[in-house]
């Protein structure tokens, strides 16, 4: 049964935030490849930033929803009992619809570029549904877990998209910190396995040797990601898959012993093999950025699926330093390029 939140909305607005993240080992998340080669422990390592989304509920009309997101020049708003989730904001209005509250306005501001390839819009997603959780817990006394949250992010993304939507994101979002994941799709208990890397110092000292920058195109990555899940599941690029995996374990060890100097050589050689699947993800800035990472002794790869957006670097301290000016020349003239003004995010989800 649909409730209007406008009273309870008049008296106390509801914020959340969450982290967006990078990673080593995306796509692998996605069930059509992770489930049936499971025999291959599927894995993705990502490191939340402490770039985080907003999401505030404040009230609106009766019977009415609203999404505003800063950054995007669109604002959407249906009834309640006639929200389109085919359009630009739709796994918003699909989380309010499973909720069932009306008489809201969704208010969406990020730290991030916007399709940046940083996880943004799952980030947005977790961040929302952590507030209408917040919601139902004044009204109904519900109480959901992290695990509940990231189950409902994830099966609602992946439902909207057709099955193409992974869980790296969601959850990276939901925990924050350094995370290695092993999906386990095929599990009744938990479709994924968490192993977290670093804390306290630790976090402290990766901070310090990585550098995001944003490229200042935007990133879109549903027809990469489609791309990516078909030529796989026709065998063209399994065995590059299959070693890029086993390449994202190791970078995973190497950041858990703070072997920052294996960390860059593994990253090196995942984003090989991602050159080698998909020469079209890189453009020819996000190329130079990384080749000159490369260069300085720094491991380097582009954010989610490429084709734009964010590219990220690890490496030792003084060459982070160094590349970050080397950087910051060749973005020079491109007026929307930035260096990104981070580091890790401990917190996940608030």
């Amino acid at each position: 049964m649909a409730e209007s939140a406008r009273e309870i909305l008049k008296v106390q607005t509801i914020t959340s935030s969450a982290p967006c993240r990078i990673d080593s080992g995306g796509t692998w998340d996605i069930k059509a490849l992770a489930l049936p080669f499971e025999r291959a422990n599927p894995v993705t390592c990502n490191i939340a930033l402490n770039l985080r989304t907003w999401v505030t509920l404040l009230p609106h009309r009766h019977g009415r929803v609203r999404v505003v997101s800063q950054g995007f020049a669109l604002t959407e708003e249906f009834p309640f009992g006639d929200m389109k989730l085919t359009s630009p904001f739709n796994i918003f209005f699909a989380a309010v619809s499973y909720f069932g509250f009306h008489g809201l306005e969704i208010h969406i501001k990020s730290d991030s570029p916007p399709r940046s390839g940083l996880g943004g819009s799952s980030t947005a997603l977790v961040a929302l549904i952590k507030s209408l959780s917040k919601l139902d817990l004044l009204i109904s006394e519900k109480r959901r877990s992290a695990r509940d949250i990231l189950h409902l992010a994830y099966h609602i993304e992946d439902g909207v998209s057709h099955g193409k939507c992974g869980m790296q994101d969601q959850a990276a979002a939901l925990y924050g910190g350094v995370n290695l994941w092993s999906w386990r799709y095929g599990s009744k208990e938990s479709p994924f396995l968490r192993s977290p890397l670093l804390r306290g110092s630790g976090i402290e000292a990766l901070s310090s040797r990585l550098l995001v920058v944003h490229s200042g195109r935007s990133h879109f990555s549903h027809r990469t990601n489609r791309r990516w899940v078909a030529d796989f599941l026709a065998g063209k690029t399994t065995k590059h898959w299959v070693k890029a995996n086993d390449i994202c374990r190791e970078f995973a060890k190497a950041l858990e012993a703070m072997d920052w100097k294996g960390a860059a050589y593994y990253l090196k050689r995942e984003t090989a093999i991602r050159r080698r699947i998909t020469p079209d993800a890189f453009t020819p800035l996000t190329n130079k950025l990384i080749r000159q990472a490369e260069a300085m002794g720094c491991g380097a790869r582009f954010a989610g699926a490429g084709a734009g957006g964010a590219v990220w670097a690890i490496g030792g301290k003084e060459d982070i330093e160094g590349l970050k000016k080397k950087w910051k020349a060749s973005l020079a003239r491109v007026r929307t390029a930035e260096v990104l003004d981070c580091g890790v995010d401990p917190w996940g989800a608030r």
